[in-house]
């Protein structure tokens, strides 16, 4: 941790504005930075270029209907562990965050002390060299969950206490830019340790369990949930939610898979389109799961880590003095001055 409170410029200094060098004709106090900027741009996906830092697995190889998973195929896979046990799926984004899904956590505490993520694992409860456990400081549920209608902005964020070292075993999925269009061919995957079917739980060793599956578009979703829930139903899937499944197979999230992902093949990188949210019980005849859209929350996503800026690390350029920042404001001008031209308090 850098042991600095607060800087401020000097008049005469140097700073970069938007990428743009000025003088600085004033004092700014105290500096404020993005954290967006500094660290979070690298691992999305953005103006269609994705990074080469996630979406990268370096193993290709149940979920209802499923298959197990090669050890550092879903790199980005997370556990989601509730005073030791496993609740939910969640997904690392980047070094200090992972998202899930917010009905996780209903009447449950909030407490981040009772919460860890399992990072690096394929099998429930075995660790290896390779996994890591570890804390949470913050939980963040979406103000507006259920708030219209059932699973309506059904997201969650974790920030982790300190940042995670990424690994063949451990790295973060890319996520999409706002305007992102999916094609409909896509190929996309769900991930997750729950249930294989309605009677049947997931055995020791715990095996991970993937399958194939392809988007469906919501009109049509909703067709096949009014045929049979019937006209009193209660769910819909609406504009924050995408359905996605595969009607030869089967494959379907089960109880347990909730906060997993869904995760796309985009621009030769795994995209996290979707989030495990809700769908009908996991028996033939199966139906489409329904996923909290990513895509739809991508600003909130942002708006959330710009807001919350880790303390536990440094991302500064080597010119500039690393500094604890201590909050973010909107529409704030990006200074980073040279080291001479700092005073710092």
């Amino acid at each position: 941790m850098c042991g600095v409170k607060a800087l401020h410029c000097r008049a005469g200094g140097w700073t970069v504005d938007g990428g743009q060098q000025a003088r600085v004709t004033w004092v700014s106090s105290p500096l404020r930075l993005p954290f967006q900027e500094a660290a979070q741009r690298p691992l999305s996906t953005g103006g269609g270029v994705v990074s080469t830092v996630c979406g990268k697995p370096q193993a290709m190889g149940r979920i209802y209907g499923g298959q197990d998973v090669v050890a550092g195929q879903w790199p980005w896979q997370a556990s989601l562990l509730y005073q030791n046990v496993h609740i939910c799926g969640a997904v690392l984004v980047n070094s200090h965050w992972l998202v899930s899904t917010a009905h996780c956590f209903l009447n449950k505490s909030h407490a981040p002390e009772d919460y860890q993520v399992l990072l690096g694992s394929t099998r429930l409860y075995q660790h290896t060299q390779h996994t890591r456990k570890m804390s949470v400081s913050r939980i963040i549920t979406h103000p507006d969950f259920e708030k219209f209608h059932p699973f309506g902005n059904d997201i969650a964020m974790l920030q982790l206490h300190v940042p995670v070292n990424f690994t063949s075993y451990i790295s973060p999925a890319c996520l999409p830019t706002p305007a992102m269009q999916l094609p409909s061919d896509l190929s996309c995957w769900i991930t997750g340790w729950g249930m294989l079917s309605e009677e049947t739980h997931l055995l020791p060793p715990f095996q991970l369990q993937e399958g194939k599956v392809g988007l469906i578009e919501n009109k049509f979703c909703n067709m096949l949930y009014g045929q049979r829930l019937g006209k009193g139903r209660t769910y819909s899937v609406h504009e924050e939610m995408l359905c996605a499944g595969d009607f030869l197979t089967g494959k379907a999230i089960c109880k347990g898979d909730s906060g997993g992902p869904l995760i796309c093949d985009l621009l030769s990188s795994w995209v996290l389109v979707g989030l495990a949210s809700w769908g009908l019980d996991c028996r033939h005849p199966i139906h489409p799961s329904v996923f909290t859209s990513v895509i739809y929350f991508t600003d909130w996503i942002d708006k959330i880590q710009s807001h919350l800026l880790p303390v536990s690390s440094c991302n500064l350029p080597s010119v500039c003095v690393c500094v604890l920042i201590s909050s973010y404001m909107d529409n704030s001008q990006i200074r980073l001055t040279h080291l001479s031209d700092f005073i710092l308090t």
